[in-house]
This record gives structure tokens, sequence and C-alpha cells, in this order.
């Protein structure tokens, strides 16, 4: 009976003791900015497996912890790409399902897909700039992605999806 009362007390004592700490963190999430401000994350892009007919470009974005997770919606919107600074004159359009969501942010990056035509008339491309859209629409402010790609009339913007 002496040996429960011990371990009865010493279980109290343990919570009390994680209980606040278990709360700051709650607070620190709440508070936290949002990971998908612009400023907030981070975009690569990176050449993925082509298709048929198309080559692919994967654009990850990720998010350093301290930043509070969000979700995303659909493709990015307001595309548009450069090399070395220099805007191209190509515009992109969207495919695949525009209503799904995704949670983004620290430990739970995402990625969408840039999808080329692959008939010999690609431009060179160093930079993409976009705006990520929530469930609610467009989140304010221009993200930018870089890495090595190419882009042609034609290119299309897949949906955003979990995973890196």
């Amino acid at each position: 009976m002496r040996t429960n009362r011990m371990l009865v007390a010493a279980a109290t004592a343990a919570l009390a003791v994680t209980a606040p700490v278990t709360a700051r963190a709650a607070t620190v999430d709440a508070t936290a900015p949002s990971a998908c401000r612009p400023a907030n994350h981070l975009a690569k892009i990176a050449q993925d497996q082509s298709s048929a007919g198309h080559l692919h470009f994967r654009v990850t974005l990720t998010a350093p912890a301290g930043y509070a997770p969000c979700v995303l919606a659909g493709s990015p919107t307001d595309l548009s790409f450069s090399e070395r600074g220099t805007t191209l004159p190509v515009t992109a359009g969207s495919y695949g399902d525009q209503t799904g969501a995704v949670t983004f942010g620290p430990g739970r990056p995402v990625h969408f897909d840039i999808q080329v035509r692959n008939n010999g008339r690609t431009s060179p491309a160093d930079e993409a700039s976009f705006t990520l859209r929530g469930p609610g629409g467009a989140i304010p402010g221009t993200s930018v992605a870089e890495g090595a790609f190419v882009v042609s009339e034609g290119t299309l913007i897949g949906p955003v999806q979990p995973g890196a």
C-alpha cells in the first residue's frame, strides 16, 4: 500500500513538472509566424523523372523550425520564369486537382511539378516566382525558387503535394 502511494506521488510530481513545458510549447506554435508566408520558407527546383513528351521539374518547399504549419491548396499562380535576371516570355497554366489541401511547415515539406513539353523549343531558366494558394485563396506575397530548369509554351504547374 505504501509503495502505491509513493508511485502516485511520483507520477503526480512528474506531471506537475511537464505540464508547464507542454503548455509553453503550444503557446510558441500558436504565436509563430506562418510557414506559408514567402519570407518564411525555402524553395528549390530540381529535375524530376521525365514522362512521354514532357520534362518535369520538382519545386520543393521547406520551412525551418520556428514557423507555424499552414495549409496550401491547388497549384501556385502568377508564375514568372527568368534566366539570369531576365524574365522569359512564357506563361504557365495549371493541371490536376485544384481543391486538395496539404499541411506545410517544419518537418512537413511539400512540392509541386513544373511540366514542360519536350519539343526541342525550350528556354533555360534558373528562377521561378509564384504566389501560393490556401483553401481560401491566394497567400499574399511572392515566393521564389531557384535551380536549373527549362520552360516552353504550354508549361503547366501541378498542385501542391505532401512530401519532398
